[in-house]
């Protein structure tokens, strides 16, 4: 072939090879960065889901040990009255309770989930019930000392470990979390050096392709935000859906139960008279009567503890002030309380969430702090309400990354009131929990 029939070649063939490259490179990277997206998007709503209802179910498991811790408590208290067997059926109630939480917990398990780690949690539940029936048929059979000696000795040892072990699956949720999150980062560093590396190859396959890796990126940073705003929309209406629920159980415990039990007891008080004075039934009519009124007291007890009544009915200041002296004598911690300002009306919805705030603050002052005294401060300013809860103790120490679980619903709870949340360190060290809510604030979706 001679030279000017060379120069003479047609450059479509090149271009042609050229352009299968270039767009074969583009079709590549294209169809690399959307299994990237569609992994990571699998990755954040997969595991973030199933991770909130593993954890849901955990501290369902968790309230329900604690609830057992209180009752054992009780059953060794010296004034109790009541003998052990007493406790069965709320036990009975629990077992229930946490064998059905133990069942949906295993289906949201986390894939990391070791076998070890379930079947630990199994076993050590069975061998908890297990030393449960010990405790209760030495009590059925009349010997009360040595079944208080097992539950200190045994049940009291196994809830807590039993607690431990939940509370180590919380912790691992949250790591498994933060592990999601740094495998995100690292699949966004690698979307990021490929994109230059492709710059550097092809200038103007690489010019198209970083356009779409933006607008990709774009969509999943908007995906995220999203997901955020969801999550977050998502804690706020079970925040709502459970004061909600507290509210309707505090009422019916109050109003149905409170009203039977009441009746109950005037039946007998009446009966009891119409008995002979030396009847034995007179007597057991009476035991009956104490039993219904200590009943009684006991629901509306619990009643107060989910929805107190008091705060419905006379608002957010009277029940600090019915609250914070029961703190006293419960806890030994010493509160002291100051109010300032013109007072003005708290909605309920404000009022409820306000009380949430402080009551979990107080309950981190209690568990947490070490500290034996704290101030509750209520001001009513021009334009908003203001709570502070102080004290001077160990302060807030969270490890790095990790956040409580009451920190994020105390500020899920302000921003349903429209307001803000801080957590400060005095000067005197500890913490001061400062909750602002705006004074003309309309809350449309209630407490």
């Amino acid at each position: 072939m001679s030279p000017s029939t060379a120069s003479q070649r047609s450059p479509t063939t090149g271009l042609l090879f050229g352009l299968l490259i270039t767009l074969a490179a583009v079709v590549a990277y294209s169809s690399y960065i959307t299994s990237q997206i569609s992994g990571l998007r699998k990755m954040q709503v997969n595991l973030i889901d199933k991770n909130r209802k593993d954890s849901l179910q955990l501290l369902r498991i968790q309230n329900d040990l604690n609830l057992l811790g209180l009752e054992m408590r009780d059953m060794l208290d010296a004034d109790e009255p009541y003998p052990l067997t007493a406790w069965a059926a709320q036990f009975l109630r629990v077992r229930a309770d946490l064998q059905d939480a133990l069942q949906a917990e295993e289906r949201f398990a986390v894939m990391n989930r070791t076998p070890e780690q379930r079947e630990y949690l199994i076993s050590a539940m069975n061998q908890f019930w297990d030393a449960v029936d010990r405790t209760f048929a030495l009590a059925d059979s009349g010997q009360e000392q040595e079944a208080r000696t097992q539950i200190r000795l045994s049940l009291q040892a196994r809830q807590a470990s039993l607690n431990a072990a939940v509370a180590q699956l919380l912790v691992e949720n949250n790591e498994s979390e933060q592990l999601a999150a740094a495998r995100v980062g690292e699949i966004y560093d690698r979307v990021e050096s490929q994109a230059y590396w492709f710059l550097t190859a092809t200038l103007f396959a690489i010019l198209l392709t970083s356009l779409y890796s933006i607008r990709s990126n774009r969509r999943v940073f908007a995906q995220i935000a999203t997901l955020s705003e969801q999550r977050s929309e998502l804690a706020q209406k079970l925040i709502s859906t459970q004061e909600s629920t507290l509210r309707s159980i505090s009422r019916e415990l109050h109003d149905e139960f409170g009203q039977v039990l009441t009746a109950i007891g005037s039946l007998l008080g009446r009966a009891g008279k119409l008995m002979p004075e030396d009847s034995p039934l007179r007597s057991d009519l009476q035991e009956v009567r104490e039993i219904a009124q200590s009943t009684l007291d006991n629901i509306r007890s619990l009643s107060q503890a989910l929805h107190p009544v008091i705060l419905d009915e006379s608002g957010l200041e009277s029940t600090l002030e019915w609250y914070l002296p029961t703190v006293e004598r419960q806890t030994g911690v010493a509160v002291h309380y100051e109010k300032s300002g013109e007072p003005f009306a708290v909605d309920g919805a404000t009022a409820i969430h306000a009380y949430r705030v402080m009551q979990e603050a107080l309950n981190n002052v209690v568990k947490h702090s070490g500290a034996r005294e704290a101030w509750v401060r209520l001001r009513f300013l021009a334009d908003r309400l203001n709570l502070e809860i102080e004290d001077h103790g160990k302060g807030l120490v969270m490890p790095t990354g990790q956040h409580g679980i009451g920190l994020v619903a105390m500020r899920e709870r302000a921003e349903l009131v429209g307001g803000t949340i801080e957590f400060l360190r005095p000067d005197t060290g500890g913490t001061l929990v400062r909750l602002q809510i705006p004074r003309e604030r309309q809350d449309p979706r209630g407490g």
